[in-house]
């Protein structure tokens, strides 16, 4: 039964929400017609006192069921759906009598809009409980009430950090915001105050209902509020470019909602929703953010083998990557070694995870005790044999093949037979760094991105020799230090950095072209990057490319072969040759004033000299399209084992435009015919690296879509 309806001696009715089948309660079809039949025998009763909301599982509800809601084709039919459900919602709200929702576990969108539309809101005063609405990072709004209710509650600037960035509290933060009204310790203490206030207010009414209601702060005309407004459109433009609808939606919505009676605004919220949720952008974002990246995490690219466990992880470098993994793997509960040189500079390394853990503490994130207890699981040392009983070693050295090598044989001599060995490599084969090894088939690359601690995805590399049971427990690994995984096989770069690299070297051909650098830099943006292309190389060091690029030649040269050339290596070499080597020398594309912002260097305009200027919208679609197609190449080549992991990779990874879903749902979102023509006028234009892959003019053929 999806709500179990029972009704006690004091003639209140509890409505458990327990879906059939499911670890989640969800709003699908099945919700729709149980709450219809629960508020049809509500209207029944004769002697009702009030209602409690509550759930059987977990959390108290998840939210709409993607799987089951018919999205992205019909504005009517979405539209239709929304105020179907909104109907219910209100019925529940103007039944006359105090409904509270006893809130035991995490309610989240439309779960959260359930909450809403009750009178009052308690909540266990558990931290692993969430409240909010992350419909906006689906590129979705909330369609059940929730911008129209929350805005009337706690007000329009209180409300816009929940609706338009997806900000989602702990119960204890949540009462202080005022999404709840009150906390119990237990679940016996939760229904008892359910019950105490149902008593105490038999005529509960919602605010807006009430006469005189205002809302808190001022709606839309408010003279306060419209000084706010007048600048909010404005700064949510400069951070999204225009590329989101759901925020500027959201904030419509909002805004125009507070001057309006609660059934107009309810409509106007119902018609935002249906507008944007058929959008390109929601397809594009749901795909992604919601199937994709769920069939990663539940293991779609996992060998099927029962699940392993992780205990004890070696860390080899304790510097800017290797202190930042001995740190989230402490904070995922498992013991570490930190080893360096010297035990100084590991001590240096745990120093730095003693400032990250401290900072946690200071945003409420972590306590002391935590703080300290994740401390007392890491071991510093300069000594190899400390590295004995760990059962997974990750080396995260300088990219260098020989150094790489010495550190394997040092780790691998204390290592047992059954111990994974991983290399944090971000660009050298695994399979050749494997040779190696004394023992290739445990091991793998975990190709972690900095800063580690706040970076979502690990690229796990499956070398030549690599076995499904080491691959397993990387998968596992990976999980357990809340990363999401993804799976490649090896190759030059692997996937992220080689696609990664077309971005940035793409900047550059502009740039060498004589194309003005910030218009460059605003391209990237304007496209969906976090970071211009001219800027992140500062970040990357343009030292270290040309240092990639010798071991790449040496490599390639090894094997035979030519090392193909590029238009971004004279940029490199020239700005090199000024000693302009990047953000951590102090100067490369941009200045870096001690005391100020930094500052596109002028010197570029002599090094390259201008030469005419393309229309904006050209140098965004050659930025994307570099990244797109040599996607499509590492999916030809069998580098890429998926499109989920080629599209959360790119997202994750470099951050590639979220609101395109991806690398290769931006194809998709072209069309892929559209995609290869337009791909041949650029390759004309300029160059080969624009011409679309064999497997994807066949895809575009046979009118199929990644």
């Amino acid at each position: 039964m999806t709500i179990r309806y029972e009704k006690d001696e004091q003639n209140i009715v509890t409505l458990t929400l327990d879906m059939p089948g499911r670890n989640a309660n969800v709003i699908n079809e099945a919700f729709g017609a149980a709450l219809a039949e629960a508020l049809a025998q509500l209207q029944a009763e004769n002697d009702l006192a009030g209602v409690i909301l509550t759930s059987a599982k977990k959390t108290f509800m998840a939210g709409a069921d993607l799987e089951d809601v018919d999205l992205f084709s019909d504005a009517a039919k979405v539209f239709a759906g929304s105020e179907a459900l909104k109907a219910g919602f209100r019925q529940l709200e103007t039944l006359g009598k105090p409904v509270v929702a006893a809130l035991n576990g995490t309610a989240v969108g439309g779960g959260f809009e359930l909450a809403l539309a009750c009178h009052h809101r308690v909540a266990l005063d558990d931290p692993s409980i969430k409240f909010g609405f992350p419909e906006v990072t689906l590129g979705l709004l909330p369609g059940g009430g929730g911008v129209v209710r929350l805005t009337r509650m706690i007000g329009l600037q209180n409300s816009f950090p929940f609706l338009m960035e997806g900000k989602q509290v702990k119960p204890q933060e949540a009462k202080t915001a005022g999404l709840i009204d009150d906390l119990a310790a237990n679940q016996d203490e939760l229904m008892a105050k359910a019950r105490a206030w149902i008593a105490a207010h038999p005529k509960a009414q919602q605010p807006w209902d009430q006469p005189g209601y205002k809302m808190p702060g001022g709606n839309a005309q408010n003279p306060k509020v419209v000084q706010m407004l007048a600048i909010a459109p404005a700064m949510l433009r400069k951070q999204t470019y225009g590329n989101y609808p759901a925020p500027e939606a959201i904030m419509r919505t909002a805004v125009l909602g507070s001057t309006l009676t609660f059934e107009a605004a309810s409509r106007l919220e119902s018609r935002a929703f249906a507008e944007v949720a058929t959008s390109k952008v929601a397809r594009n974002m749901t795909t992604a953010f919601w199937f994709q990246l769920n069939e990663i995490n539940k293991g779609a690219s996992r060998p099927d083998l029962p699940p392993t466990e992780t205990h004890k992880v070696g860390v080899l470098g304790a510097g800017m990557m290797g202190h930042g993994i001995a740190y989230v793997t402490a904070w995922a509960g498992m013991a570490v070694v930190l080893k360096d040189v010297t035990p100084e500079k590991a001590e240096e390394g745990k120093a730095k995870i003693a400032a990250l853990a401290q900072k946690r503490v200071g945003r409420g994130q972590m306590t002391a005790v935590e703080k300290q207890a994740l401390l007392d699981r890491i071991h510093a040392t300069g000594d190899a044999a400390d590295l004995q009983g760990c059962d997974l070693v990750i080396e995260a050295v300088f990219e260098d093949r020989e150094l790489k090598a010495r550190v394997t044989a040092e780790a691998e001599a204390q290592l047992a037979e059954t111990a994974v060995f991983a290399s944090n490599t971000s660009t050298l084969p695994i399979t050749g760094l494997a040779e190696r090894s004394v023992r290739p088939s445990h091991f793998i690359g975990l190709h972690f991105f900095s800063p580690v601690e706040r970076m979502k995805l690990v690229e796990i590399i499956v070398g030549k020799e690599t076995n499904d049971e080491t691959l397993a427990k990387a998968f596992d690994y990976v999980l357990k230090i809340r990363k999401t995984p993804i799976v490649v096989n090896d190759s030059r770069g692997f996937y992220t950095s080689r696609v990664f690299g077309t971005y940035v070297n793409e900047g550059m051909a502009l740039l060498a072209e004589g194309q003005h650098p910030r218009a460059i830099e605003a391209a990237g943006l304007q496209a969906g990057m976090p970071v211009g292309p001219l800027a992140v190389s500062d970040e990357v060091s343009l030292s270290l490319m040309v240092h990639i690029r010798q071991q790449t030649a040496k490599d390639l040269a090894a094997e035979g072969k030519e090392t193909p050339q590029h238009p971004a290596f004279g940029v490199v070499d020239a700005m090199v040759a000024e000693s302009r080597l990047g953000k951590a020398h102090g100067a490369g594309f941009y200045d870096y004033p001690p005391d100020g912002k930094k500052l596109l260097w002028p010197g570029l305009r002599d090094l390259f000299p201008p030469n005419g200027q393309l229309p904006q919208e050209e140098m965004i679609e050659r930025l994307l399209f570099v990244q797109a197609l040599e996607t499509v190449r590492c999916l030809e080549e069998g580098v890429l084992r998926s499109v989920a992991d080629a599209n959360i990779g790119s997202i994750f990874g470099w951050g590639f435009a979220p609101f395109k879903g991806g690398t290769l749902q931006y194809i998709n979102d072209s069309g892929l015919p559209a995609f290869v023509a337009r791909s041949r006028e650029l390759a004309a234009r300029y160059g080969d690296r624009f011409q679309p892959p064999a497997l994807l003019v066949k895809m575009a053929e046979q009118d199929n879509n990644f």
